[in-house]
């Protein structure tokens, strides 16, 4: 009777435990915050801002973008790793903070394997090739004549890290230099393009989409393996000669590591939903992203092969390192 007594307390004990212990079934309870690297004007923050008013309507909690643009996603990545792992707190991640950062940095200030729990793969867009529209340069293969008869005379805007390294290893594909000028994101490197201060400029479609149909930029190529339904015009590099270049900006969303695992889950299957659903199928048809869905495993794995590819992009195409 002895044991048996002792049992039944111990047995209570836990359920006021387990009482005790948060409610993550119920969350969210409160504001939850969608961190984008890049400033307003993005494709990445276009979209993130398209998804936290759909999780807000799912969920019942507001969602809000807070951007915070500068050193190349750093400033937005360390900031999430560090901020509470209760599920509050997010990082809506394009290639730069979680991939990028790793291959051309020798030291980051957070690990963006060990520091986040990844949650949901969403999307992608593919990237162009630009110029002002009263540019000279017509067609990419102007612009490399010129980069050949003026080595390192012209400028390229570069609004991420990702943008970087697909510059540059694309102008090794070419055998080509130019400089690069640094920005906070796509938006304000777009905007300088088009008003001259640049020459070209490397971004995703959907950031640059309003400027070229507005008339303002002209589009010479795309950089996926695939011609834009939006723009069925305009060749992609492989066709052009550059056989096996391709790289395309894709988001995902993750949170602080340790984050409770159904936290992760209410997100991630949210997400999912979102996502499968034809409001959001026509959200992306009509802005040129493409779904680019996978649950949080898949996320990691896909992660973890682009850190490797673009280190090995980097060494191979001697593409510059860069330092904080």
């Amino acid at each position: 009777m002895h044991v048996l007594t002792r049992s039944v307390a111990m047995a209570i004990g836990l359920c006021v435990a387990f009482a005790a212990m948060p409610a993550h079934a119920e969350y969210p309870e409160r504001i939850v915050k969608l961190v984008v690297p890049y400033p307003p004007g993005s494709g990445t923050d276009t979209i993130a801002r398209y998804m936290a008013r759909r999780l807000e309507s799912t969920l019942g909690q507001p969602f809000i973008v807070e951007n915070k643009p500068g050193g190349n996603a750093v400033i937005a990545a360390q900031f999430v790793a560090r901020a509470p792992a209760d599920g509050y707190t997010l990082l809506w991640a394009a290639n730069g903070p979680v991939t990028t950062n790793v291959a051309l940095y020798n030291k980051l200030p957070y690990d963006p394997v060990k520091e986040f729990a990844p949650v949901a793969r969403v999307a992608y867009s593919p990237m162009g090739l630009y110029v002002a529209a009263n540019s000279p340069y017509t067609s990419v293969a102007s612009l490399v004549e010129a980069m050949k008869k003026q080595p390192g005379h012209l400028n390229y805007g570069m609004g991420s890290a990702t943008y970087q390294m697909a510059t540059e290893w694309l102008l090794s594909l070419m055998g080509v230099k130019a400089n690069g000028v640094s920005y906070k994101g796509a938006a304000p490197a777009l905007t300088d393009l088009a008003g001259g201060q640049t020459d070209f400029v490397i971004a995703e479609y959907s950031a640059a989409a309003p400027l070229v149909k507005g008339g303002r930029l002209r589009l010479l190529a795309v950089t996926s393996d695939k011609r834009m339904p939006a723009d069925p015009d305009i060749p992609t590099l492989q066709e052009l000669g550059y056989k096996d270049f391709f790289q395309v900006a894709w988001w995902g969303v993750f949170a602080p590591a340790n984050t409770p695992a159904p936290v992760l889950s209410r997100l991630e299957e949210t997400i999912l939903q979102i996502m499968g659903d034809a409001e959001t199928a026509a959200y992306l048809n009509k802005n040129n992203y493409s779904a680019f869905v996978g649950k949080a495993g898949e996320l990691r794995r896909f992660q973890e092969s682009e850190i490797r590819r673009e280190k090995q992009l980097v060494e191979q195409f001697n593409v510059p390192k860069l330092k904080l």
